[in-house]
């Protein structure tokens, strides 16, 4: 039942990310091409921008898809590896969810000032990235 969710969300995910992609694109090949007669991807076509983002949500929806089905199946996989024992059955489950956790904590140490430099950023995401990781 898991693994069967999640391979559905995953592939909702894939064809609502393709979808996106696929009606920004044409959106702005109709404005462009068939009402303006300006080429595709042309700068001057404002819809050109709208293809880009909707290439970017497909991109990211299929890899996150991806990203989450495989995630679910190393759970299962170590699950099965247990051979019913529950203790160990649930380990797998345990950790990932004190992966959410240490992570939701380490949400909370990534600050920084406006007008923060490059260096300031990085800093921060770096110090949430730790502080996650040591918990």
């Amino acid at each position: 039942g898991f693994g069967l969710g999640s391979s559905s969300i995953a592939q909702f995910a894939r064809v609502a990310g393709g979808i996106h992609t696929k009606a920004a694109d044409v959106g702005a090949d109709l404005v462009g091409k068939v009402e303006m007669d300006i080429p595709e991807d042309d700068p001057r076509n404002p819809a050109v921008i709208a293809d880009n983002v909707g290439d970017n949500v497909g991109d990211v929806a299929g890899m996150g898809a991806d990203l989450f089905e495989s995630y679910v199946g190393s759970i299962i996989a170590a699950a099965t590896l247990a051979r019913g024992d529950m203790v160990k059955v649930a380990l797998p489950f345990w950790i990932a969810g004190a992966g959410i956790v240490a992570s939701m904590i380490g949400f909370f140490f990534v600050r920084t000032k406006d007008g923060a430099s490059q260096h300031d950023l990085l800093f921060a995401l770096h110090k949430g990235t730790i502080v996650s990781s040591v918990i």
